[in-house]
């Protein structure tokens, strides 16, 4: 396992204060602003942590309300909205210095079977862990772009990506981390695919780019069907960019075709 995964999961080990309480620290060096990734993957580890193990989350939907200091830790405020028969919905709250900075409802399902079916993955081959370039194996996840070098052009693109993504090391076999790494992992290229068409005419010191919220849905099993330790396929798209947001959307999938899960984030792209 890297130090950077390593570290990762540590910090998704939370400081339980009170019942619905808990403490969350962050990575060692950040500065300026913390990654919403990392909020949202500690939400969803403190909403867990109130809900019976045989009920995973399914859907996350969360705002970002203040920029998150990464000098202070965050105290994470967990509120049971309710448990039924089948689910569990969790309201949280992140805070720092006093003031909410995030944001989120949960909700966990038992596991039920159902009628299924699902958009077919694209034809696209997961890579080796030697195609990964050496620069990018120091992170807590592997990943690989398709079309790399076209995409690093500073041209007009069309507004679609695709890229692998997998845990650097291996991952204990504990669902809900899982699914807390794939969300993690799932705030990472979801705002810059709004940004490629316009990459001809935008001045990247003058951008001002800022996730706004962000939405996820599980649709399979985590350690069933898919592990974050194994590589994972992120297929992007942007329907739009108005009103200073760009609207992002990607889909999830295992390197055997099942659809894992689904995300859509409204981002700030302000031009100044």
């Amino acid at each position: 396992m890297g130090a950077k995964l390593d570290e990762l999961l540590e910090l998704l080990t939370l400081e339980q204060i009170e019942k619905y309480l808990f403490r969350a620290y962050h990575p060692a060096g950040r500065e300026h602003r913390l990654y919403g990734g990392q909020i949202m993957a500690q939400a969803l580890r403190a909403a867990a942590n109130t809900v019976a193990a045989e009920r995973p989350p399914h859907s996350l939907h969360g705002y970002f309300l203040r920029p998150g200091d990464p000098s202070v830790p965050v105290l994470i405020d967990v509120e049971p909205i309710r448990d039924g028969r089948s689910f569990s919905t969790r309201r949280v709250v992140v805070i720092q210095h006093g003031q909410p900075i995030f944001n989120m409802d949960a909700s966990f399902q038992i596991v039920e079977s159902g009628l299924s079916h699902q958009t077919p993955m694209p034809d696209r081959q997961a890579p080796t862990d030697e195609m990964v370039p050496e620069g990018m194996k120091e992170g807590a996840f592997l990943g690989w772009r398709h079309d790399h070098k076209r995409l690093l052009s500073n041209t007009a693109q069309p507004p679609f990506q695709d890229l692998w993504f997998k845990a650097n090391g291996r991952v204990p076999d504990d669902p809900v981390l899982h699914a807390c790494l794939l969300v993690f992992e799932s705030d990472n290229a979801l705002l810059g695919t709004a940004r490629m068409p316009h990459r001809d005419k935008m001045n990247r010191a003058r951008l001002q780019m800022a996730s706004l919220d962000h939405a996820l849905w599980f649709h399979a099993e985590p350690l069933v069907d898919w592990r974050a330790d194994e590589w994972l396929l992120y297929s992007l798209d942007a329907p739009s960019a108005s009103a200073a947001r760009g609207y992002n959307r990607g889909m999830i999938y295992a390197a055997d075709g099942t659809l894992v899960a689904s995300t859509m984030q409204e981002g700030l792209m302000r031009q100044h």
